[in-house]
């Protein structure tokens, strides 16, 4: 008894250093994680080839009549249609992917990226314009889907350290989209040894810059079905589904003609639970909730500052902006993608071992109050000294200060990853939050250049110019008081088991 005791006490200090001891990081899955990178670049760059030349586009397709002020309107709601559509239908990609695997799901929503930009540098009217957007969005449910491979590839030793590459796509995106949209818009002026015989660019001026995206996506498309590996364990064929869908209305055809009814079925284990999605009314609680309703917060603050920026530096300066040309919007725009993209790699993971995923939330949201700020500061600036080195440095810090608000972003996909009931419903769980992003982003877009619109406006002029950055500044506060409902600590599987 003796040495059993003196066994006991020897190896006790040596069982609590285990556990105290922090986790291994595992590496991180290299391979996998890059194909995911560069298939997340195809809809950032989709979508922010059009930023530079979108208000260029409107002026000549004719449809505001020579009215500057409405540019802005017709240029948000370009741009909400997008997102209009996507959250018809994103949650029903994302829920697809739970049952049939995730290459399916990505591989039509690359095809849809393609197909819809080859069409939008195809169109020559405003509502062609929109027909584009909206077969973009409505066949687009990839953002979900992407970020549920990316926690099926991952743990909670890696996960941050991945998801701090995540929005490395996005400021790549960010980088290119602008520099090719600016770039090789209306090429035939730009490179008249080039293009200047070419009839078809003529006629088509955006086309080419259009093109770009709309090919890599193509390529997007053969490198998911070559090489991507499906994380769905026991996916089943869209025929298969079919086929159920069949025999379920069959069974039901005989019940109402008093045939044998179906056979009894096995009640649900608790282990068969943790390995099917849920229905999607399990998946409404309190954790999944707050996490996809900060994510939203979030996407409808980021759009509405994205969606003014690039109108707010076309607009003349006598009526609050700063009159710049497609070419330099492209250059800002591509300069601030650097600079985020570096600065995500370098910091992310740092800042958020070093603060939690909470405070970096609330702090990114923060910085939202002086970039607000700064709008009509640089335009007054401007008005006085015109393009003085004192304007390009107020220019710099706005896109510094840009750069924590997609810090956000990582720290909110760990709460939506987090808070999933469990794995197999963790599709659902991205497809549910990005279809409430969605709807914020097709509301933000159209709502706050219409703000801008009647900003500028000499009939209105609403709080003397200011309408636009005071809504700003008042969405940041909103998402500041939805921030406080997140947890000090991320949501860990033993607080799911407690609260199912």
């Amino acid at each position: 008894m003796t040495v059993h005791d003196s066994r006991s006490d020897e190896e006790t200090p040596l069982l609590q250093e285990e556990r105290h001891k922090k986790p291994e990081r595992t590496p991180i899955p290299w391979g996998q994680l890059s194909i995911l990178l560069v298939l997340q670049l195809a809809e950032p760059l989709t979508s922010q080839v059009i930023s530079p030349f979108a208000p260029d586009l409107i002026r000549n397709i004719g449809i505001t009549g020579g009215d500057e002020a409405k540019v802005g309107y017709y240029v948000g709601l370009m741009h909400s249609i997008f997102f209009a559509t996507q959250a018809m239908t994103v949650l029903h990609w994302s829920r697809l992917s739970d049952r049939v695997g995730r290459k399916p799901v990505i591989m039509t929503g690359l095809f849809g990226l393609s197909l819809s930009m080859y069409s939008f540098g195809l169109s020559r009217t405003f509502w062609s314009l929109v027909l584009s957007r909206s077969l973009n969005g409505a066949l687009n449910g990839n953002i979900g889907v992407l970020k549920s491979m990316m926690a099926e590839i991952t743990d909670s030793t890696n996960i941050a350290a991945a998801y701090a590459y995540l929005p490395l796509a996005w400021m790549t995106g960010g980088t290119l989209g602008p520099m090719i949209g600016g770039s090789l818009s209306r090429p035939t002026e730009r490179f008249p040894h080039l293009f200047g015989h070419n009839e078809f660019l003529k006629q088509y001026p955006y086309f080419l810059a259009c093109a770009v995206p709309a090919t890599f996506s193509a390529i997007a498309f053969l490198v998911t079905l070559f090489f991507l590996k499906e994380t769905v364990t026991l996916p089943i064929s869209i025929r298969r589904i079919l086929s159920l869908r069949k025999s379920k209305a069959n069974l039901t055809l005989q019940n109402v003609a008093g045939a044998d009814g179906p056979k009894p079925v096995a009640p649900i284990t608790p282990s068969k639970a943790g390995a099917e999605p849920l229905p999607l009314r399990a998946l409404f609680i309190p954790r999944v909730i707050i996490s996809a309703g900060n994510y939203a917060i979030l996407a409808i603050v980021d759009i509405s500052y994205r969606a003014v920026l690039p109108v707010y530096m076309s607009t003349p300066i006598v009526m609050g902006g700063l009159g710049l040309s497609p070419q330099a919007i492209g250059a800002i725009l591509s300069a601030y993608g650097v600079t985020n993209g570096v600065l995500q790699i370098m910091l992310f993971s740092k800042t958020i071992e070093r603060w939690g995923a909470k405070k970096m939330y609330m702090y990114g949201i923060t910085a939202m109050l002086p970039i607000s700020a700064l709008f009509p500061i640089i335009n007054l600036v401007a008005k006085e000294q015109g393009y003085s080195a004192t304007v390009w440095a107020l220019l710099g810090i706005q896109t510094f200060l840009s750069v924590p608000v997609n810090f956000c972003y990582g720290s909110v996909f760990i709460f939506i990853t987090a808070s999933s009931p469990n794995k197999a419903s963790l599709g659902s769980v991205n497809g549910l939050a990005q279809m409430s992003v969605s709807i914020m982003r097709a509301i933000g877009p159209a709502l706050a250049n219409s703000m801008f619109s009647l900003s500028i406006d000499e009939d209105h002029h609403y709080l003397g110019g200011m309408l636009v950055y005071v809504f700003l500044a008042g969405l940041a506060c909103v998402a500041l008081g939805v921030g406080t409902l997140l947890p000090p600590k991320v949501w860990t599987n033993e607080e799911k088991v407690s609260s199912s």
